[in-house]
C-alpha cells in the first residue's frame, strides 16, 4: 500500500514538472547574452528574432551618432543639404573631446567629409558641426532628434546631445537602437562611410600646420564578419561597451544590438552570436523589389492613357529555414485609374502570406504623375481611335 502511494506521488510530481512552462526554455531564447540588454531584429520586416531587456533605458555612448546620421541623410534626400557643402567648424564643436577628428576653429569641412569621419572614427566633433549645418544650432538639431525618434515609435529614448558624450537624461534602450538602425540602413549612399575599413583626412587650417589623420573604422566586424556592413560601437564607462551591428546573407539583413557589454572583444562576439543564431534560423524570400513594376493599368480621363504600378519599397517574407516554398503573394490593384493623381500616390497593395495568414504588406504606387484629360487631348484620342485601319 505504501509502494502505490509513493508511485502516485510521484507520478503527481511528474505531471506537475510537465505542466509547469517554467522548467522549459522558450523557442529563439535557448542561449543568453553577455550584456545588459541585446536584440536581433529583421531589418526588413522589423521582426524581433532575440530579445533581453530591449525595453531598459540605458545610457548608449556613440551609439547615440546613428540618430545623428539619420538626420543628416534625411536632410541629404530633401536636398537641404548636400555633400559638397562647405561647413565652418565652429569654436564649440572644435572643443567636444573625445574620440574626434581634431578639428579647428573656422576650418573648413565638406558634408561628406564629416559624415565620413561619423561613420568611421565616431567624431564628435564631426556631430556638432553637421548638427549646427543641419539646423543651426545643436540644441535645435537635438530637438529634431528627440521628435524623430518619437516619429519611429521610439519611446524609450530622450536624447540630450548629438553624439553621446555621458549627460543627464541622456538614454536608449535597444529596441529603439534597432529602429532607427533599420531607417538609417535604407539609405545606400550611407553604407559607401559603413563599410571603409581605413581612410585619411587632412585636417588644420591651410595658412597654419595641416596634419593628414588616419581614420580606422571602430566597428571590428566589417573586417572580421561576412557581409557586415554596419553600424556603430560606443563606449563610455558608465555605458560600457556597446553595439548595433548589421550584416547581410542571401537578401536576409539583420541588426544586432549590445548595450552594457563587460569588454569591447565581447560585444563583438556575442553581437557575431546573435547574427549567427539570425542567419543559421531564418530565410527572406523576396517577394518584391522597390521600383518594380507589378502592372500597367489603364487610365481614365487623363492626358496618358497608360500608368505603370510598381512597388514603393522591397519587400521580403520572413521565414523559418526549410520553409521558404510555404509562401504566396496576393496583388490588390484596380483594373483602371481615374485622373488626375500625382506620383508615387497608393493605387494598390502586395501582400506576402504564408499558410494563409499575412506575414507582410508593401504598397503599390504610380510611377508618374498624370494631369487630367482637356478636351482637345480627348478629341484627340477619339480622332486616333477613329482613324485606325480596322483588320
Amino acid at each position: 500500500m505504501r509502494y502505490k502511494l509513493h508511485r502516485i506521488l510521484f507520478l503527481l510530481i511528474a505531471v506537475t514538472l510537465i505542466l509547469n512552462p517554467a522548467f522549459f526554455p522558450v523557442y529563439g531564447e535557448e542561449f543568453d547574452v553577455d550584456a545588459k540588454s541585446a536584440i536581433l531584429m529583421d531589418a526588413s520586416t522589423g521582426k524581433i528574432l532575440y530579445e533581453k531587456n530591449i525595453h531598459d533605458k540605458l545610457p548608449p555612448a556613440s551609439v547615440t551618432k546613428i540618430m545623428t546620421m539619420l538626420l543628416a541623410m534625411e536632410a541629404l534626400e530633401t536636398k537641404k543639404i548636400s555633400l559638397e557643402d562647405k561647413v565652418i567648424i565652429s569654436e564649440r564643436a572644435s572643443k567636444m573631446g573625445g574620440s574626434q577628428l581634431y578639428l579647428e576653429p573656422n576650418e573648413e569641412k565638406t558634408v561628406e567629409e564629416l559624415m565620413k569621419g561619423i561613420a568611421l572614427a565616431s567624431a564628435n566633433d564631426g556631430c556638432v558641426a553637421i548638427a549646427e549645418h543641419v539646423s543651426g544650432t545643436e540644441e535645435m538639431f537635438v530637438k529634431r532628434m528627440n521628435e524623430r525618434a518619437k516619429e519611429l515609435g521610439m519611446n524609450d529614448t530622450q536624447f540630450m546631445n548629438t553624439n553621446g558624450l555621458p549627460q543627464d537624461g541622456h538614454y536608449t534602450s535597444a529596441y529603439d537602437i534597432a529602429v532607427m538602425s533599420k531607417e538609417l540602413l535604407k539609405y545606400p549612399k550611407i553604407h559607401d562611410w559603413l563599410t571603409i575599413w581605413m581612410s585619411n583626412i587632412k585636417v588644420g587650417l591651410p595658412n597654419k600646420r595641416q596634419t593628414t589623420i588616419e581614420l580606422v573604422n571602430t566597428n571590428k566586424l566589417i573586417r572580421t564578419y561576412p557581409g557586415a556592413h554596419g553600424i556603430k560601437t560606443g563606449f563610455t564607462s558608465e555605458a560600457r561597451y556597446c553595439l548595433s551591428a548589421s550584416a547581410v546573407k542571401n537578401n536576409l539583413t539583420l541588426i544586432a544590438v549590445i548595450l552594457g557589454s563587460p569588454t569591447s572583444d565581447i560585444r563583438f562576439a556575442e553581437a557575431k552570436k546573435l547574427l549567427n543564431y539570425g542567419f543559421a534560423s531564418f530565410s527572406a524570400v523576396p517577394i518584391v523589389r522597390k521600383d518594380e513594376v507589378i502592372d500597367e493599368l489603364q487610365v481614365e480621363k487623363g492626358k496618358a492613357s497608360t500608368v505603370k504600378a510598381v512597388a514603393k519599397d522591397h519587400l521580403n517574407a520572413l521565414v523559418k529555414k526549410g520553409e521558404e516554398n510555404s509562401v504566396e503573394k496576393e496583388i490588390i490593384l484596380p483594373k483602371q485609374i481615374k485622373a488626375p493623381f500625382a506620383a508615387g500616390e497608393k493605387i494598390g497593395e502586395i501582400i506576402a502570406k504564408k499558410d494563409g495568414q499575412e506575414i507582410g504588406r508593401m504598397d503599390i504606387i504610380t510611377d508618374v504623375e498624370v494631369a487630367p484629360a482637356s478636351l482637345i487631348d480627348i478629341f484627340g484620342k477619339i480622332l486616333n481611335k477613329v482613324s485606325k485601319p480596322t483588320k
